[in-house]
């Protein structure tokens, strides 16, 4: 669940505190309560007992600048159980593949038309990417999130594809042809590429990663366009998702 659309003044509670949480995206805060009230359209007095609730329950802190999300959300969401097993099972191979190319690595999940990134080794030389942890760029912009795509249902592959596809650079494939031709190709080859569609001057390749058979990851390594070389960095980025599909297989309960 991405974010509460309906009219404010039809929601329950649990969906106006939601309301209140989804607020603090993309940064986590901090918001003044006059902002809270008016990213959830609700009202001052409204938003004011909300933010009290979820502070009471550390959901939520007060600071000096304004309210911040609380520890309490990030201690429940490291326990949420694909997260936290994807994340156990691929970190030392991202690890590995950092080692190897010393570029950033990326590690994420498909949440509805979005790719939503759970981990992020950052180069120390890297291009100023519009990537973080916890954040979402549209599918088709990002090399992991074409990977998880062209893995996942025919039918959402066919959503995607009838929807007006988003734009992040004047590279970004908002062709519906184009999109269905290049998962075509990732489908052969099992690598998903980008050059300069989420961010100019970025390009990276990426790999799925399963788990029984169904596309559950992708794991990318992302570079400048001037140190973009496929050759040397596909192997080593397929090698790696290989890794985790196995270390994810072999935690799977029989």
């Amino acid at each position: 669940m991405r974010s509460v659309t309906r009219n404010p003044d039809r929601l329950s509670m649990l969906e106006k505190s939601w309301l209140v949480l989804d607020a603090f995206r993309p940064t986590g805060g901090p918001l003044r309560l006059i902002e809270v009230a008016e990213r959830c359209q609700l009202p001052k007095t409204t938003a004011y007992r909300l933010l009290t609730d979820l502070t009471a329950i550390g959901a939520v802190e007060r600071r000096e600048r304004g309210y911040v999300l609380g520890r309490r959300l990030f201690e429940l969401g490291s326990t949420v159980p694909l997260e936290r097993d994807l994340r156990h099972a691929a970190l030392p191979f991202m690890h590995d593949l950092y080692e190897a190319t010393r570029e950033t690595i990326h590690l994420g999940v498909r949440d509805g038309l979005d790719v939503v990134y759970v981990e992020k080794l950052r180069a120390h030389e890297s291009l100023a990417l519009p990537s973080r942890v916890g954040g979402r760029l549209p599918l088709n912009c990002t090399g992991v999130g074409k990977a998880l795509l062209a893995y996942s249902s025919p039918g959402l592959i066919e959503e995607v594809l009838a929807r007006p596809l988003r734009r992040l650079t004047a590279h970004s494939i908002v062709d519906a042809k184009r999109l269905e031709e290049a998962i075509g190709q990732i489908q052969v080859a099992g690598l998903a590429y980008e050059r300069e569609e989420a961010q100019i001057g970025g390009a990276c390749i990426a790999a799925p990663i399963f788990r029984e058979g169904t596309v559950v990851a992708a794991l990318s390594v992302s570079v400048p366009l001037s140190r973009f070389h496929p050759t040397r960095l596909a192997p080593a980025v397929k090698t790696a998702a290989l890794g985790v599909s196995r270390a994810l297989t072999r935690s799977t309960p029989r």
